[in-house]
């Protein structure tokens, strides 16, 4: 079984013309912009479970949706997909909506991005957001790691912030995106120090060279099992995941380089979300309206 844990949704409306602005910086062509329910369902064919969130990077990234999308697309998929809300501490109305969002729409997950909304994870606003995802059982995949938008410094995305998070609420389940790239190796100290804390490889196995290293150290601190599957739909696909992950063992094996074990890929393609994120296992993560 393959889960991608890392998709992201919105509708045609939901694009600001900055969207374009900044994706053609990084970007010369293809630049992804359809990621509704439809299209996700397409793109998701390789895999059989797929965590679907909405942005709400409106000033940053160009993308401003919302959870009534992710939850509209639960509800026509829900063999397919599981859908978190989003938590913006910067509104004074975060913790209604995100009440409305799990307790309303049915939603099993959080996501944020300090990075993306700059307000860093010890900033007091967030407190609350903890609380309620420790009391309720919800596991918050947060974006960590560097990004190309420039308003907000690169450090709020350092993983070494979420340590901070993990000690002051031991029973809340933390994901960190991306490895926390490029500062992968503090990712992988984080999560080998705190038993509630995971990572997810979601959009640097395309990076060969970087993914290389990030994967061998995976290996020699010995937490593969703590590392998730994910694509970070519409901006890679799961098919891409897949491949390119399994294309990080052609590097290597020579010249006294290691070469990535088989065991690795396959367990982390093959990870499983739904045994780990949530304390209850996978029944905890139905849908709760």
């Amino acid at each position: 079984m393959i889960t991608d844990c890392h998709v992201n949704i919105w509708n045609d409306e939901h694009i600001r013309p900055h969207y374009r602005t900044q994706m053609a910086r990084v970007r010369e062509k293809d630049i992804p912009e359809k990621a509704d329910a439809e299209t996700i369902m397409a793109a998701m064919a390789p895999v059989d479970r797929a965590i679907v969130f909405s942005l709400r990077y409106a000033e940053t990234i160009g993308i401003d949706s919302d959870d009534e999308v992710t939850a509209d697309a639960v509800r026509r998929f829900p063999e397919k997909l599981t859908g978190f809300a989003y938590a913006d501490p910067r509104r004074p109305d975060c913790l209604e909506r995100l009440r409305h969002a799990i307790e309303g729409l049915g939603l099993v997950g959080v996501k944020y991005g300090p990075i993306y909304n700059g307000v860093p994870l010890d900033d007091p606003r967030l407190e609350p957001v903890y609380a309620y995802c420790e009391k309720n059982d919800l596991p918050l995949t947060m974006h960590m790691g560097t990004t190309y938008t420039r308003l907000h410094a690169a450090e709020l995305g350092r993983p070494l912030a979420v340590e901070g998070v993990a000690l002051r609420h031991p029973d809340l389940k933390l994901v960190m995106a991306h490895m926390g790239h490029p500062w992968f190796e503090e990712c992988i100290a984080v999560i080998r120090k705190q038993p509630n804390v995971y990572a997810e490889i979601s959009a640097i196995y395309y990076r060969r060279w970087q993914f290389y290293n990030v994967m061998l150290a995976i290996e020699e601190y010995q937490v593969t099992d703590k590392v998730f599957f994910g694509s970070d739909f519409p901006f890679s696909t799961p098919g891409e995941g897949i491949e390119l992950t399994r294309a990080v063992r052609q590097i290597g094996g020579t010249g006294g380089m290691p070469r990535v074990a088989l065991e690795t890929v396959e367990r982390i393609i093959t990870s499983d979300p739904f045994r780990h994120w949530w304390h209850g296992g996978p029944e905890a993560a139905k849908p709760r309206a």
